[in-house]
C-alpha cells in the first residue's frame, strides 16, 4: 500500500521511533510531525494534552497516512483508546509495546518506569503491565527535567549526567532489574542512564519496541509497500523548522530533505 506512515510527538523524542522505523522498514515513507512550539505535554492538563493531540492527529490524517504512530507516551495515556475507536486505520502507542518487552526480559519482576508528570500521573504503565501480569512489582518516577534536555541538546554532558544521577537516585537502591524509558525523548539520555543505573539493569526503550509493533501489524493487514519508489520522508514542526534540520543530520543519514514549519490552533 503506498500511502505514508504518520508520527506525531509533543517534540523531538519521537524521532527515536522515527529512525527505527525507518530502518525496519526502509520502503515505507514517513510523516513526522513534533509539537516543538508546546513541548512539553507532561506537566500540562490532560485536557489540553487531549486538543493538542487531537489537533496533530487531524494534520498527519488529512495527509491520507495508513497507520498513525503516538510517540508520545503522555498522548498515549489520554487518547490512545479513544483514537483507535475513532479512526478508520491502525494505531499504535508506546506504552504497551514497552511493557510487554520489559515483562519479556525481567527475571525478577521488579521492573521500574521513568516517564514525564503526566505519564506517571496516568498510571499507564502500571496497568499495562498488571493486566499482563498482576504479580509485577512496579516502581514508578516523574523525571521532568529529562525533557527539556534533550529539546535543548543537552544529552552528553556533566551537568546532565548529575541530573540524572540525582533523579534516578531512588531507583538504585530498589532491587530493578529492568527500567522502561517511558518517554520517547529518553533513549537519547540511553549512555548517561545506563551509567548511572549500572550493567545489572537492562533498559527497555519503548520506542524501538513501538517500530517493532508497525512493521508487525503492516504485514499482517497487507499494508506494507512493496514497489521500487524510493520514499519522500516528509518532516513537520510548530517550532524552529532549523533546529529541527540540525537535529535530524545528527539523527538521521543525509538528514531530512522536507522540513516544514506548520501552525496548529
Amino acid at each position: 500500500m503506498n500511502r505514508p506512515i504518520g508520527i506525531i510527538d509533543s517534540g523531538v523524542g519521537g524521532m527515536t521511533v522515527a529512525r527505527e522505523v525507518m530502518r525496519q522498514l526502509p520502503k515505507e515513507e514517513v510523516l513526522y510531525l513534533g509539537d516543538t512550539l508546546r513541548c512539553p505535554y507532561g506537566p500540562r492538563p490532560f485536557q489540553e494534552v487531549r486538543r493538542f493531540t487531537l489537533n496533530m492527529i487531524r494534520f498527519l490524517t488529512e495527509k491520507n497516512i495508513k497507520l498513525l504512530v503516538i510517540a508520545c507516551n503522555t498522548a498515549t495515556a489520554a487518547v490512545l483508546k479513544e483514537v483507535q475507536s475513532m479512526l478508520p486505520i491502525p494505531v499504535v502507542g508506546v506504552i504497551h509495546p514497552g511493557a510487554r518487552a520489559a515483562l519479556k526480559i525481567t527475571k525478577h519482576r521488579e521492573i521500574a518506569v521513568i516517564g514525564t508528570e503526566g505519564t506517571i500521573r496516568s498510571q499507564a504503565y502500571d496497568m499495562a503491565l498488571h493486566s499482563i501480569d498482576d504479580r509485577v512489582n512496579v516502581h514508578s518516577i516523574a523525571c521532568p527535567e529529562f525533557v527539556p534536555l534533550v529539546e535543548n541538546g543537552m544529552v552528553n554532558n556533566q551537568e546532565t549526567l548529575q541530573v540524572i544521577y540525582e533523579r534516578l537516585a531512588p531507583l538504585r537502591d530498589m532491587s530493578i532489574d529492568t527500567l522502561i524509558l517511558g518517554c520517547t525523548h529518553y533513549p537519547l539520555l540511553s549512555p548517561l542512564i545506563e551509567l548511572v543505573m549500572g550493567t545489572q539493569v537492562t533498559i527497555i526503550s519503548s520506542g524501538s519496541e513501538t517500530a517493532r509493533e508497525v512493521s508487525t501489524i503492516l504485514h499482517y493487514s497487507n499494508r506494507l509497500y512493496t514497489g521500487d519508489r524510493a520514499p519522500q520522508h516528509r518532516f513537520y514542526t510548530t517550532g524552529s523548522s532549523e533546529m529541527f534540520n540540525r537535529l535530524t543530520y545528527e539523527w538521521f543519514d543525509q538528514g531530512i530533505k522536507y522540513i516544514e514549519h506548520i501552525e496548529l490552533s
